[in-house]
């Protein structure tokens, strides 16, 4: 039953069509639309304007409900930001562990809420900063991380009971948990306060960031190891964060984001309880990372339809019988590819738009990128201008105010069960192939994201799609660019620092403790244990991340990507 009455929707039917027919001609005679057709940035047609008859048999009980109740669409909380402003987590993190221990410092001063650590390239794909293929990259997009001892840099003067950390890792998260846990054990931290997030999150490597090492089975392997040791060890860490967000990067709509995300989410959970778990056990660890992309309605309705989906897919899938196993819990970042290098101040007006969209959208935590990110990684000056953003928000806007201020909007309303319906046929189609698994060993995933980056940067080349400042309103942004204080480091300085280290570390522990230590975790791997006990025992080593990753190399193998064309 929906919730309008049949005569009114009938007397609103008759006015509709009088005012398209008299009154929209003659508006249009006068001032022609700019465009003959609009949609959103995932392609979805955009009408005039919206009224009850859109939601002509909308259960109000069913698609929206109350906040913290099934479906959760309003947020998962039922005061939301009324009782507590979302977590402002910004991404830290460059150079050798000494910069990053400062920046993390500089922000905690500025009244960040939660840390965030990007690694560079090197530790992304569990290398050392030695290795021949690591020269030139080491520190560049985030810090260098190879051995214990550099997490134990990184958190000096940081006490790790009274932070929480999110770690943007993936092949290697098993060794850098278990660096962040040796360093929470030498502090003296008990596993019961160590909190934060893992991303560990192999199936979006495939198809979006490509930093994978493992092949597919082996990679979602080692990810579950982690999940399920932190299920039953650390009781506030968050083992992965499954991620939409390198998906949107590279090209994906909104509705692809989601649909994939939620897929991968899927595969998940069925690989967890496959190992005997139970779905209330391991559920209410899992969390999400979404991105916040410039099409303001767009963003805020999917972030409504995520929540809403994955309730159905816990409850009715999977019978979770727990509240917080329905929730989608989810930190947000706005878009990195939405800024561009010319007239580098508007990214800060993005971002502000982007950041406003996720907070209508009931995000747990957030992440603000900084106007300067098109050319390097940002200065103080810059994330501190980021941070500010969150902050005016939060406390200056009085959007944090009531919850779900949109929901009921007839617009936001269709367009919500618009994108979940268009995420569940890709959901349905991941399902006929065996799940997304098998869906990314077919390349299905991998080659619609590509098509829609394509005809996206088509639209951009051709005009269709407006930026300001590239294909519209462009200016001479030469000397706008000249005007940008970015971040100075010397990269060849700390990428040598960093090669003496490892050097140091090796000479320096014991010898006979980390060949031990390698040694178990090399026949633990070919056992099929779970690893996750013998990495942290290689971590205490002092073993690095390229000795440990290159032992599991020789168990589980590597993955070369097949070309598609």
């Amino acid at each position: 039953m929906g919730v309008f009455r049949d005569e009114e929707l009938e007397r609103i039917a008759r006015e509709y069509e009088k005012w398209e027919r008299e009154v929209v001609p003659e508006w249009l005679k006068k001032l022609p639309e700019r465009m003959k057709e609009f949609t959103t940035i995932s392609g979805i047609p955009l009408k005039r304007v919206y009224t009850p008859l859109d939601l002509k048999d909308w259960d109000y009980m069913e698609k929206l409900g109350l906040p913290g109740e099934y479906p959760f669409t309003r947020g998962i909380h039922a005061t939301m930001y009324r009782a507590r402003i979302w977590t402002m987590r910004m991404f830290s993190g460059y150079g050798g562990p000494e910069e990053t221990n400062q920046r993390l410092k500089f922000l905690i001063k500025h009244g960040e809420t939660g840390l965030s650590l990007a690694f560079d390239d090197p530790t992304l794909v569990g290398i050392d900063p030695d290795d021949p293929l690591a020269e030139g990259q080491v520190g560049i997009v985030g810090v260098s991380v190879p051995t214990l001892k550099d997490m134990e840099i990184i958190f000096d003067g940081i006490n790790m009971g009274e932070v929480t950390t999110n770690m943007t890792i993936n092949p290697p998260a098993p060794v850098l948990l278990s660096f962040y846990v040796a360093v929470a054990e030498k502090q003296g931290v008990p596993y019961h306060r160590i909190g934060g997030t893992t991303q560990n999150d192999p199936l979006k490597e495939f198809m979006a960031q490509k930093t994978y090492v493992f092949p597919p089975e082996a990679a979602v392997k080692v990810a579950m190891d982690l999940v399920e040791w932190s299920v039953k060890h650390l009781p506030k860490w968050n083992p992965i964060s499954i991620s939409g967000y390198h998906i949107r990067e590279a090209g994906a709509t909104a509705v692809q984001e989601l649909a994939f995300t939620l897929a991968d989410g899927i595969e998940y959970v069925r690989q967890l309880i496959a190992r005997g778990l139970d779905v209330d056990e391991f559920a209410p660890r899992l969390s999400f990372f979404f991105n916040s992309h410039i099409n303001f309605f767009e963003e805020i309705a999917k972030f409504r339809a995520a929540r809403r989906m994955w309730a159905k897919i816990m409850r009715d899938w999977f019978g979770a019988k727990k509240r917080r196993s329905l929730w989608l819990r989810f930190h947000t970042q706005t878009s990195g590819v939405s800024l561009v290098a010319q007239e580098p101040w508007n990214n800060i007006i993005r971002t502000t738009i982007e950041a406003l969209a996720a907070v209508l959208g009931g995000t747990q935590s957030l992440h603000t990128n900084s106007f300067d990110e098109p050319f390097r990684v940002p200065s103080e000056f810059a994330a501190k201008i980021a941070l500010r953003t969150q902050q005016i928000i939060a406390y200056e806007t009085g959007v944090a105010d009531v919850v779900d201020p949109l929901g009921g909007s007839y617009f936001i309303e269709w367009l919500t069960d618009e994108i979940e319906e268009r995420a569940w046929r890709y959901i349905d189609r991941i399902e006929a192939m065996g799940g997304m698994l098998e869906a990314i060993k077919k390349g299905y995933p991998q080659r619609e994201i590509t098509d829609s980056a394509y005809k996206f940067q088509r639209e951009v080349e051709e005009g269709k799609r407006l930026i300001v400042g590239v294909n519209i309103l462009r200016s001479d942004e030469v000397e706008e660019i000249r005007k940008v204080p970015l971040l100075e480091f010397d990269q060849a300085e700390i990428e040598e620092r960093q090669k003496r280290r490892v050097k140091w570390v090796r000479s320096m522990r014991n010898q006979e403790r980390w060949k031990r230590a390698i040694s178990d975790l090399r026949r633990a791997a070919e056992r099929g244990d779970n690893i996750m006990p013998y990495v942290l025992q290689a971590a205490r080593s002092y073993a690095t991340i390229g000795e440990i990753m290159g032992t599991l190399k020789e168990v589980y193998g590597t993955y070369v990507e097949p070309p598609e064309y």
